[in-house]
């Protein structure tokens, strides 16, 4: 059992910068991986940033790649999301989420979810 919890969230201008971050507690992982999803009004959730567990390896989505980063610290206990160069579309709730090795070779489900932090960029 595994509670994540993200903060970072707010109203920015377009061209400007967030660093979402997401606190696991209670049980730890010791292998699968952390990710971020979205949600903006009307649409469905859709993947952003994912990191795995042991090595560290990241993943995309084309619509982010090369404005956000993923990354991990505080003995992997806690994801980044480091944003630069929001754009409007970029509006959504952002929320935290983890799975384990057997869920990711499976194509499961995601296992744990976050209540989710609202970015908000203007124009």
């Amino acid at each position: 059992q595994v509670q994540l919890v993200e903060s970072g969230g707010g109203l920015v201008q377009a061209g400007g910068s967030l660093r979402l971050s997401c606190a696991a507690s209670g049980r730890t992982f010791s292998n699968g991986d952390m990710g971020w999803f979205r949600q903006a009004p009307g649409k469905e959730r859709e993947f952003v940033a994912a990191i795995y567990w042991m090595s560290d390896l990241t993943y995309y989505a084309d619509s982010v790649k090369g404005r956000f980063t993923i990354s991990r610290a505080n003995a992997k206990n806690t994801v980044y999301l480091q944003m630069i160069s929001l754009k409007p579309e970029d509006t959504a709730v952002y929320y935290c989420a983890a799975r384990t090795l057997a869920t990711r070779l499976t194509s499961g489900p995601w296992d744990y979810w976050g209540q989710g932090t609202q970015v908000t960029v203007s124009s």
